[in-house]
């Protein structure tokens, strides 16, 4: 039995109406996206991006869409992404554009990519603050992500205390 390889394709919705990441729908995006492969490649670029394409991942309040699609033809999809340039859902016609921001063979490297670009964006938030309070909300949410992460460890570690103080 042959296993099918995917690629990942990690993006952005970027769009000056918060409206239009609110009106977001795994549906609509992927016959966006189907649509404008067809658009741009013809049939063969349908006929190709139809058979694994999905939308894995879709998150209204960060604009962050995660599409899958055969690894053979990852590219027709990628070259499709920059000729989106408005999202249609409920009547209402939003200009947006999809911004890709890693595109990985795995849905974990994704992730850690993501933790990574998110990280920075905070960063640069930060450096750019000029009120006292948003730069503390912001420290605050930052060593908050960090502390989530080093928690296991923590634990491994008071685990390892108690049980040498046990055997004491």
């Amino acid at each position: 039995m042959v296993r099918f390889k995917h690629r990942y394709l990690l993006c952005e919705v970027v769009s000056d109406d918060p409206r239009c990441r609110l009106s977001l729908d795994d549906r609509v995006l992927g016959g966006l996206v189907r649509d404008t492969v067809a658009r741009l490649h013809g049939t063969f670029g349908a006929a190709a991006c139809s058979i694994g394409f999905a939308v894995r991942y879709l998150n209204a309040y960060t604009g962050i869409v995660l599409l899958r699609c055969r690894k053979e033809f990852y590219q027709l999809v990628w070259s499709a992404l920059p000729f989106i340039t408005h999202l249609e859902n409920k009547g209402h016609r939003y200009p947006c554009f999809l911004n890709t921001l890693h595109v990985g063979g795995t849905i974990r490297t994704c992730q850690k990519f993501l933790i990574q670009y998110n990280r920075r964006q905070l960063l640069i938030l930060l450096q750019n603050c000029t009120d006292e309070g948003e730069r503390e909300a912001i420290q605050k949410s930052v060593t908050r992500s960090c502390l989530l992460e080093e928690e296991p460890g923590e634990e491994e570690l008071s685990d390892g205390e108690e049980a040498a103080e046990a055997m004491e």
